[in-house]
Protein backbone atom coordinates (compact mmCIF):
# COMPACT_ATOMS: atom_id res chain seq x y z
CA UNK A 1 0.00 0.00 0.00
CA UNK A 2 2.80 2.38 0.93
CA UNK A 3 4.50 1.58 -2.38
CA UNK A 4 1.35 2.50 -4.31
CA UNK A 5 1.03 5.71 -2.32
CA UNK A 6 4.67 6.58 -2.98
CA UNK A 7 4.27 5.99 -6.71
CA UNK A 8 1.16 8.16 -6.72
CA UNK A 9 2.99 10.97 -4.93
CA UNK A 10 5.92 10.73 -7.34
CA UNK A 11 3.52 10.86 -10.29
CA UNK A 12 1.82 13.94 -8.83
CA UNK A 13 5.14 15.67 -8.26
CA UNK A 14 6.31 14.90 -11.80
CA UNK A 15 3.02 16.17 -13.21
CA UNK A 16 3.30 19.38 -11.22
CA UNK A 17 6.87 19.90 -12.39
CA UNK A 18 5.85 19.29 -16.01
CA UNK A 19 3.01 21.80 -15.71
CA UNK A 20 5.35 24.38 -14.15
CA UNK A 21 7.99 23.88 -16.84
CA UNK A 22 5.34 24.00 -19.55
CA UNK A 23 3.93 27.23 -18.15
CA UNK A 24 7.36 28.84 -17.96
CA UNK A 25 8.16 27.76 -21.52
CA UNK A 26 4.78 28.21 -23.16
CA UNK A 27 2.97 30.69 -20.93
CA UNK A 28 2.52 34.34 -21.90
CA UNK A 29 5.76 36.27 -21.61
CA UNK A 30 7.13 39.71 -22.39
CA UNK A 31 10.69 40.99 -22.42
CA UNK A 32 11.69 44.60 -23.00
CA UNK A 33 15.29 45.78 -23.35
CA UNK A 34 15.80 49.55 -23.26
CA UNK A 35 18.62 51.48 -24.93
CA UNK A 36 22.03 51.45 -23.29
CA UNK A 37 23.70 53.58 -25.97
CA UNK A 38 23.17 57.24 -26.96
CA UNK A 39 20.49 58.16 -29.47
CA UNK A 40 22.11 58.07 -32.95
CA UNK A 41 23.15 61.38 -34.46
CA UNK A 42 21.49 62.69 -37.61
CA UNK A 43 23.66 61.36 -40.43
CA UNK A 44 24.77 64.18 -42.75
CA UNK A 45 24.73 62.43 -46.11
CA UNK A 46 23.03 63.09 -49.41
CA UNK A 47 22.45 61.43 -52.78
CA UNK A 48 24.18 58.09 -52.23
CA UNK A 49 23.50 54.49 -51.29
CA UNK A 50 24.42 53.96 -47.65
CA UNK A 51 23.72 50.29 -46.95
CA UNK A 52 21.67 47.13 -47.23
CA UNK A 53 19.61 45.18 -44.71
CA UNK A 54 17.95 41.78 -44.79
CA UNK A 55 14.82 43.17 -43.12
CA UNK A 56 12.81 46.31 -43.86
CA UNK A 57 13.50 49.30 -41.59
CA UNK A 58 10.85 51.78 -40.52
CA UNK A 59 12.99 54.93 -40.53
CA UNK A 60 11.96 57.04 -37.54
CA UNK A 61 12.96 60.64 -36.83
CA UNK A 62 15.70 60.35 -39.45
CA UNK A 63 17.94 58.81 -36.78
CA UNK A 64 16.87 55.27 -36.00
CA UNK A 65 15.53 52.17 -37.75
CA UNK A 66 12.78 49.94 -36.37
CA UNK A 67 12.41 46.34 -37.55
CA UNK A 68 9.55 43.91 -37.01
CA UNK A 69 9.59 40.15 -36.67
CA UNK A 70 6.84 37.73 -35.84
CA UNK A 71 6.95 38.38 -32.09
CA UNK A 72 9.43 41.20 -31.71
CA UNK A 73 10.13 44.80 -32.65
CA UNK A 74 13.65 46.15 -32.29
CA UNK A 75 15.60 49.26 -33.24
CA UNK A 76 19.13 50.02 -34.33
CA UNK A 77 20.98 53.00 -35.74
CA UNK A 78 22.25 55.13 -37.28
CA UNK A 79 20.16 55.10 -40.44
CA UNK A 80 23.26 55.04 -42.65
CA UNK A 81 24.66 51.88 -41.03
CA UNK A 82 25.85 49.55 -43.80
CA UNK A 83 23.90 46.58 -42.40
CA UNK A 84 21.75 45.63 -39.42
CA UNK A 85 23.46 46.57 -36.15
CA UNK A 86 23.01 45.17 -32.66
CA UNK A 87 19.62 46.25 -31.35
CA UNK A 88 19.56 49.42 -29.23
CA UNK A 89 16.21 48.40 -27.77
CA UNK A 90 13.67 45.67 -28.31
CA UNK A 91 10.28 44.36 -27.23
CA UNK A 92 9.45 40.67 -27.46
CA UNK A 93 6.07 39.17 -26.58
CA UNK A 94 4.75 35.62 -26.65
CA UNK A 95 2.41 34.18 -27.87
CA UNK A 96 1.07 37.44 -29.37
CA UNK A 97 2.30 38.39 -32.83
CA UNK A 98 3.13 41.77 -34.33
CA UNK A 99 0.48 42.81 -36.82
CA UNK A 100 1.76 46.32 -37.60
CA UNK A 101 4.10 49.13 -36.62
CA UNK A 102 3.79 52.88 -37.26
CA UNK A 103 5.55 55.99 -35.98
CA UNK A 104 4.57 59.58 -35.23
CA UNK A 105 7.52 61.77 -34.37
CA UNK A 106 9.63 59.77 -31.92
CA UNK A 107 6.76 57.55 -30.79
CA UNK A 108 6.62 54.04 -32.24
CA UNK A 109 3.23 52.33 -31.94
CA UNK A 110 3.02 48.58 -32.42
CA UNK A 111 -0.21 46.64 -32.82
CA UNK A 112 -0.40 43.04 -31.61
CA UNK A 113 -2.64 40.10 -32.39
CA UNK A 114 -4.07 40.13 -28.84
CA UNK A 115 -5.53 43.58 -29.48
CA UNK A 116 -2.92 45.62 -27.60
CA UNK A 117 -1.44 48.88 -28.85
CA UNK A 118 1.95 49.56 -27.28
CA UNK A 119 3.77 52.87 -27.68
CA UNK A 120 7.56 52.96 -27.36
CA UNK A 121 9.87 55.97 -27.19
CA UNK A 122 12.12 55.54 -30.23
CA UNK A 123 14.97 57.31 -28.45
CA UNK A 124 15.13 55.14 -25.34
CA UNK A 125 13.05 52.02 -25.97
CA UNK A 126 10.98 52.75 -22.89
CA UNK A 127 7.25 52.15 -22.91
CA UNK A 128 5.17 55.30 -23.25
CA UNK A 129 1.72 53.69 -22.90
CA UNK A 130 -0.36 50.67 -23.76
CA UNK A 131 -4.08 50.25 -24.34
CA UNK A 132 -6.42 47.55 -25.54
CA UNK A 133 -7.78 48.58 -28.92
CA UNK A 134 -10.82 46.35 -28.54
CA UNK A 135 -10.53 45.58 -32.25
CA UNK A 136 -9.49 42.26 -33.82
CA UNK A 137 -6.25 42.12 -35.76
CA UNK A 138 -4.34 39.55 -37.74
CA UNK A 139 -1.04 37.97 -36.83
CA UNK A 140 2.32 38.61 -38.45
CA UNK A 141 2.24 38.68 -42.24
CA UNK A 142 5.57 40.32 -43.00
CA UNK A 143 7.26 37.27 -44.52
CA UNK A 144 11.06 37.36 -44.53
CA UNK A 145 11.66 41.11 -44.63
CA UNK A 146 8.77 42.38 -42.51
CA UNK A 147 8.16 45.08 -45.13
CA UNK A 148 4.37 44.83 -45.12
CA UNK A 149 4.37 45.03 -41.30
CA UNK A 150 6.32 48.30 -41.07
CA UNK A 151 5.51 49.92 -44.42
CA UNK A 152 1.95 48.72 -45.13
CA UNK A 153 0.41 47.48 -41.87
CA UNK A 154 -3.24 46.45 -42.32
CA UNK A 155 -5.74 48.56 -40.41
CA UNK A 156 -3.11 50.83 -38.83
CA UNK A 157 -2.48 54.46 -39.84
CA UNK A 158 -1.29 57.76 -38.40
CA UNK A 159 -2.68 61.24 -38.90
CA UNK A 160 -1.23 64.19 -37.00
CA UNK A 161 -1.63 63.49 -33.30
CA UNK A 162 -3.72 60.34 -33.82
CA UNK A 163 -3.20 56.64 -34.48
CA UNK A 164 -6.12 55.11 -36.36
CA UNK A 165 -6.97 51.44 -35.94
CA UNK A 166 -9.61 49.48 -37.84
CA UNK A 167 -11.01 45.97 -37.53
CA UNK A 168 -14.30 44.15 -37.30
CA UNK A 169 -16.11 46.89 -39.22
CA UNK A 170 -15.08 49.61 -36.74
CA UNK A 171 -12.54 52.43 -36.74
CA UNK A 172 -10.99 53.98 -33.62
CA UNK A 173 -8.66 56.93 -33.08
CA UNK A 174 -6.13 57.07 -30.22
CA UNK A 175 -3.95 59.98 -29.13
CA UNK A 176 -0.26 59.45 -29.89
CA UNK A 177 0.68 61.34 -26.72
CA UNK A 178 -1.01 59.08 -24.16
CA UNK A 179 -3.08 56.39 -25.91
CA UNK A 180 -6.43 57.91 -24.93
CA UNK A 181 -9.27 56.82 -27.20
CA UNK A 182 -10.65 59.83 -29.08
CA UNK A 183 -13.59 58.13 -30.77
CA UNK A 184 -14.88 54.90 -32.30
CA UNK A 185 -17.27 54.64 -35.26
CA UNK A 186 -18.92 51.85 -37.21
CA UNK A 187 -17.77 51.81 -40.82
CA UNK A 188 -20.29 51.62 -43.68
CA UNK A 189 -20.60 48.54 -45.85
CA UNK A 190 -17.84 48.14 -48.41
CA UNK A 191 -15.56 50.59 -46.61
CA UNK A 192 -12.60 48.28 -45.98
CA UNK A 193 -9.17 49.54 -44.97
CA UNK A 194 -8.32 53.10 -45.90
CA UNK A 195 -5.75 55.89 -45.81
CA UNK A 196 -5.18 59.25 -44.11
CA UNK A 197 -4.35 62.64 -45.59
CA UNK A 198 -2.21 65.51 -44.38
CA UNK A 199 -5.43 67.51 -44.27
CA UNK A 200 -6.69 65.38 -41.37
CA UNK A 201 -9.08 63.02 -43.14
CA UNK A 202 -9.51 59.27 -43.25
CA UNK A 203 -10.88 57.79 -46.47
CA UNK A 204 -11.88 54.24 -47.24
CA UNK A 205 -13.39 52.96 -50.48
CA UNK A 206 -16.86 54.33 -49.87
CA UNK A 207 -16.64 57.14 -47.31
CA UNK A 208 -14.52 59.80 -45.64
CA UNK A 209 -14.24 60.88 -42.00
CA UNK A 210 -12.65 63.71 -40.03
CA UNK A 211 -9.74 62.42 -37.97
CA UNK A 212 -10.42 64.97 -35.23
CA UNK A 213 -13.94 63.75 -34.50
CA UNK A 214 -14.88 60.74 -36.63
CA UNK A 215 -17.58 62.84 -38.32
CA UNK A 216 -18.66 61.71 -41.77
CA UNK A 217 -17.46 63.90 -44.66
CA UNK A 218 -19.83 64.47 -47.56
CA UNK A 219 -18.12 67.12 -49.69
CA UNK A 220 -15.65 64.97 -51.62
CA UNK A 221 -17.94 63.23 -54.08
CA UNK A 222 -18.39 59.49 -54.32
CA UNK A 223 -15.87 56.68 -54.00
CA UNK A 224 -13.98 54.60 -54.55
CA UNK A 225 -11.38 57.04 -53.25
CA UNK A 226 -7.77 56.61 -54.39
CA UNK A 227 -4.81 57.84 -52.30
CA UNK A 228 -2.17 60.09 -53.92
CA UNK A 229 1.48 60.48 -52.84
CA UNK A 230 1.32 58.81 -49.42
CA UNK A 231 3.84 58.06 -46.72
CA UNK A 232 4.19 54.52 -45.39
CA UNK A 233 1.15 52.89 -43.77
CA UNK A 234 -0.93 54.77 -46.37
CA UNK A 235 -0.71 57.78 -44.08
CA UNK A 236 -0.14 61.49 -44.60
CA UNK A 237 -1.23 61.31 -48.23
CA UNK A 238 -0.85 64.60 -50.09
CA UNK A 239 -4.12 64.07 -51.88
CA UNK A 240 -7.05 61.91 -52.89
CA UNK A 241 -8.95 61.18 -56.13
CA UNK A 242 -12.66 60.38 -56.19
CA UNK A 243 -14.60 58.16 -58.58
CA UNK A 244 -15.20 61.10 -60.94
CA UNK A 245 -11.45 61.63 -61.34
CA UNK A 246 -11.44 64.84 -59.30
CA UNK A 247 -8.30 65.41 -57.24
CA UNK A 248 -8.27 66.97 -53.79
CA UNK A 249 -4.91 68.05 -52.41
CA UNK A 250 -4.09 68.73 -48.78
CA UNK A 251 -1.81 71.59 -49.80
CA UNK A 252 -2.41 74.47 -52.20
CA UNK A 253 -1.44 74.61 -54.98
CA UNK A 254 -1.40 70.98 -56.02
CA UNK A 255 2.16 69.57 -56.00
CA UNK A 256 3.84 69.00 -59.33
CA UNK A 257 4.79 65.34 -59.48
CA UNK A 258 7.07 65.09 -62.48
CA UNK A 259 7.46 61.44 -63.45
CA UNK A 260 9.68 60.73 -66.49
CA UNK A 261 8.53 58.16 -69.04
CA UNK A 262 9.13 54.63 -67.83
CA UNK A 263 9.84 55.73 -64.25
CA UNK A 264 7.86 54.92 -61.10
CA UNK A 265 6.83 57.54 -58.55
CA UNK A 266 8.09 56.60 -55.09
CA UNK A 267 6.98 59.66 -53.16
CA UNK A 268 7.67 63.25 -52.17
CA UNK A 269 10.67 64.16 -50.03
CA UNK A 270 10.81 67.67 -48.57
CA UNK A 271 8.95 69.02 -51.58
CA UNK A 272 11.06 67.04 -54.06
CA UNK A 273 9.72 64.28 -56.28
CA UNK A 274 11.48 60.92 -55.90
CA UNK A 275 11.22 58.39 -58.72
CA UNK A 276 12.71 55.03 -59.63
CA UNK A 277 13.80 54.86 -63.26
CA UNK A 278 13.46 51.82 -65.49
CA UNK A 279 17.23 51.37 -65.19
CA UNK A 280 16.91 51.19 -61.37
CA UNK A 281 18.37 54.62 -60.74
CA UNK A 282 17.01 56.82 -57.99
CA UNK A 283 16.18 60.23 -59.41
CA UNK A 284 15.35 63.25 -57.27
CA UNK A 285 13.57 66.18 -58.94
CA UNK A 286 13.00 69.72 -57.73
CA UNK A 287 9.57 71.35 -57.63
CA UNK A 288 10.32 72.79 -61.09
CA UNK A 289 11.27 69.39 -62.50
CA UNK A 290 15.04 69.92 -62.49
CA UNK A 291 17.13 66.82 -61.79
CA UNK A 292 18.87 67.21 -58.43
CA UNK A 293 20.35 63.73 -58.30
CA UNK A 294 20.44 60.53 -60.33
CA UNK A 295 22.37 57.48 -59.13
CA UNK A 296 22.12 53.66 -59.35
CA UNK A 297 20.52 51.78 -56.46
CA UNK A 298 23.26 49.21 -56.08
CA UNK A 299 26.14 48.33 -53.80
CA UNK A 300 29.47 47.61 -55.48
CA UNK A 301 28.85 45.48 -58.59
CA UNK A 302 25.25 44.49 -57.93
CA UNK A 303 23.14 44.01 -61.03
CA UNK A 304 20.32 46.48 -61.70
CA UNK A 305 17.85 43.81 -62.79
CA UNK A 306 15.54 43.73 -59.76
CA UNK A 307 11.96 44.90 -59.42
CA UNK A 308 10.73 47.02 -56.50
CA UNK A 309 8.62 45.58 -53.73
CA UNK A 310 7.52 47.95 -50.95
CA UNK A 311 9.41 51.10 -49.95
CA UNK A 312 9.64 54.12 -47.65
CA UNK A 313 10.45 57.71 -48.60
CA UNK A 314 11.23 60.29 -45.89
CA UNK A 315 12.60 63.83 -46.07
CA UNK A 316 16.14 62.43 -46.02
CA UNK A 317 16.00 58.74 -46.84
CA UNK A 318 14.70 56.10 -49.22
CA UNK A 319 14.54 52.37 -48.45
CA UNK A 320 13.35 49.87 -51.07
CA UNK A 321 12.64 46.17 -50.90
CA UNK A 322 14.13 44.50 -53.99
CA UNK A 323 12.64 41.38 -55.54
CA UNK A 324 13.91 39.10 -58.28
CA UNK A 325 12.66 40.44 -61.62
CA UNK A 326 11.43 37.11 -62.94
CA UNK A 327 11.26 35.27 -59.64
CA UNK A 328 8.35 33.40 -58.04
CA UNK A 329 5.45 35.40 -56.65
CA UNK A 330 5.44 33.46 -53.37
CA UNK A 331 7.37 35.48 -50.75
CA UNK A 332 8.34 32.25 -49.02
CA UNK A 333 10.08 30.95 -52.15
CA UNK A 334 13.91 31.06 -51.94
CA UNK A 335 14.31 33.12 -55.13
CA UNK A 336 11.55 35.64 -54.46
CA UNK A 337 13.99 38.26 -53.13
CA UNK A 338 16.88 39.73 -55.11
CA UNK A 339 19.60 39.05 -52.53
CA UNK A 340 19.91 38.07 -48.89
CA UNK A 341 20.33 41.75 -47.99
CA UNK A 342 17.46 42.69 -50.25
CA UNK A 343 16.52 46.11 -48.79
CA UNK A 344 18.69 48.95 -50.06
CA UNK A 345 18.89 52.31 -48.27
CA UNK A 346 19.93 55.64 -49.76
CA UNK A 347 20.34 59.20 -48.48
CA UNK A 348 18.67 61.88 -50.58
Amino acid sequence: MSRVLLRSLVALVLTAVAVLVGWRVLGPAEVRATAATPYPEDAARSFEVTGRTNVAPLIVDGRTRVFAGRRQIRADGPVDAKSVNTARWSLRRWPAQVSGVVAAGTTVVSRWSDGLLIATDARTGEEAWRVSSGLPSSGYDGHRTGASTVWAPPGLHVAGESVLVSGGGRLSAFLVSNGARRWTITLPAGCGDGFTTRGGQYFCATAGFAVSSGAHLESYGKGPFVPLACDVALSGCLGMRNAAGQDFWSGRPAPRLSVPAGAQLLGVSAGRTVVLTAGRHLRVLSASGAVLADFPLAVDRERLTWKPGLWQVTDRWVAIERRTADGPADPEAPEHYFTVDTVIIAAI
